[in-house]
């Protein structure tokens, strides 16, 4: 009896093997069967529109060996696994495992599941758990989205991938850069486990955070650890962030910033929004707005802080309201609100404003500050203007009038320009300090020079009445002009200062 035999049938042949306890058997046809024992060491082989059936799957190949006693299978040539009504497994090879249930494909492997596609060299399917696996290189397509990552699984129950190791995902308006990435193809979510980027196409859009998931079909996001939006020449960064791509409109909680990298101007505080659309943003929460230089930054305090912006997204105006306060070193102050103009590095303060420069008090109905490259330049005090500095511990000098105009050198007054309605009251003193008497004077308007914070000269214009009176002449009560109030101790001595109204 001959050991080698063919079975060539015309109609297909069926197979089904005995089957063991808990445990179902391969079941396949096909047009022919070929078996030698001493050529094919793993089972007989079937040719010609093999089709097998094991629990409701189905094998389609050009041809397969069969191990009978290990319920295996090596199938050949446009290879196709249905796993189900949506789910099929395509490629050049595969073996299969029906005890295991385990699948290894191997050579153009394609796996589509409705809308998805998964192109990859090798994958391995688990039928138990219903998880795909790639280990070198594999790219999915789902919708708009591309996806190619080292390493990766696919749930199939809950259509979620896993993606590990330079991660890739294409879209028509981003790119997105990650080390670990969950999407799931229903949804089309993206879930962040490692660092990761998005960056827009037109370059002008970046965000990096290392958690938290992006919707890539409705551009809405929420980021998590070290997260940062940057847009143009601002960028956005906080504890956790909400955002609208489409829309420009983002959220940030918790030690939220907003910094314009172009003005050096900070938006700081525990909530705030981003409108960049309609062109504005807010922080509340200890808010702070810093206008920052590498010599001296101003640090600004009120309720809420809010920004405006051009159309290049750089910070136009900045608003500070409700108990505002401010520090610099050489500067500080506070108002009811503020608003801060980048063009032009001007200051105006609103609703009882007070200004404090060295040892001098300013205040008036609005003050307007402008700083020139990091420097006090000018000051202007509109209505009831009031200049106060402390003389001794009793006593103090003052100017009033209905506006002024003052200039700043090195940071210092040196120049005040009283207008309409000026009054002093000056304590004289001799070099030593010894007081030579008190200069009460009036008139309609007043040039005063200082240096160094002292009184060098003051000239009267126009209708000037001045007297020098001993000092027992000037009883205490007459010692202050009237609107005289001096408010030292809200003064902010220091950056926490700020927030003690």
């Amino acid at each position: 009896m001959h050991r080698y035999f063919i079975l060539l049938f015309l109609l297909p042949c069926f197979a089904a093997f005995s089957q063991e306890p808990g445990k179902t058997k391969i079941q396949y046809s096909g047009n022919v069967w070929e078996f030698n024992k001493d050529i094919y060491e793993f089972g007989p082989r079937i040719l010609g529109n093999v089709v097998m059936n094991h629990d409701s799957a189905f094998l389609y190949c050009d041809s397969a060996y069969v191990n009978e006693a290990e319920n295996k299978v090596i199938a050949y040539g446009n290879v196709r696994i249905k796993l189900s009504d949506t789910l099929n497994l395509y490629s050049d090879s595969l073996r299969y495992d029906g005890n295991t249930k385990i699948a290894h494909a191997n050579s153009n492997v394609r796996l589509i599941d409705n809308q998805t596609t998964l192109t990859t060299d090798t994958l391995i399917y688990n039928r138990n758990s219903k998880i795909a696996q790639y280990d070198y290189w594999g790219k999915i397509v789902n919708d708009k989205n591309n996806l190619v990552s080292h390493h990766g699984y696919y749930y199939t129950d809950n259509k979620q991938f896993f993606f590990k190791d330079k991660v890739i995902l294409i879209n028509p308006d981003y790119n997105m850069f990650s080390d670990t990435l969950m999407y799931n193809t229903v949804t089309e979510i993206s879930y962040f486990y490692g660092p990761s980027h998005i960056i827009s196409k037109d370059k002008k859009d970046s965000i990096y955070c290392e958690n938290g998931w992006y919707n890539t079909r409705l551009d809405v996001a929420r980021f998590r650890d070290r997260a940062r939006i940057y847009h143009e020449a601002t960028y956005l960064t906080g504890d956790s962030m909400y955002y609208e791509r489409k829309n420009g409109f983002g959220q940030v909680f918790r030690k939220a910033l907003i910094y314009d990298t172009v003005q050096n101007i900070m938006l700081m505080g525990n909530y705030g929004e981003m409108q960049r659309k309609k062109g504005f943003a807010f922080m509340t929460d200890s808010a702070v707005s810093v206008l920052v230089d590498k010599k001296d930054s101003l640090f600004m305090h009120g309720d809420t802080v809010r920004a405006t912006f051009d159309s290049v997204q750089k910070i136009k105006t900045v608003f500070c309201f409700y108990q505002v306060k401010f520090f610099r070193h050489d500067i500080q102050g506070m108002c009811d609100s503020l608003a801060y103009l980048s063009k032009d590095s001007s200051m105006t303060m609103y609703h009882d404003p007070v200004l404090w420069s060295d040892s001098n008090q300013l205040s008036a109905d609005s003050i307007r500050l402008t700083i020139l490259n990091g420097v006090a330049d000018s000051l202007k005090l509109y209505s009831s203007a009031f200049i106060i500095s402390r003389d001794d511990t009793a006593n103090f000098n003052q100017i009033k009038g209905r506006n002024v105009l003052a200039k700043f050198r090195n940071n210092e007054l040196y120049k005040i320009n009283v207008l309409g309605n000026a009054q002093t009251i000056y304590f004289a003193r001799e070099e030593d300090k010894t007081l030579i008497g008190i200069n009460v004077a009036v008139s309609s308007d007043m040039l005063v020079f200082l240096e160094k914070n002292q009184l060098k000269s003051i000239t009267y214009i126009d209708k000037p009445e001045a007297h020098l009176y001993p000092e027992k002449e000037v009883p205490p009560n007459e010692r202050k002009l009237k609107g005289f109030k001096w408010e030292e101790k809200r003064r902010p001595l220091k950056k926490m200062d700020i927030f003690v109204w």
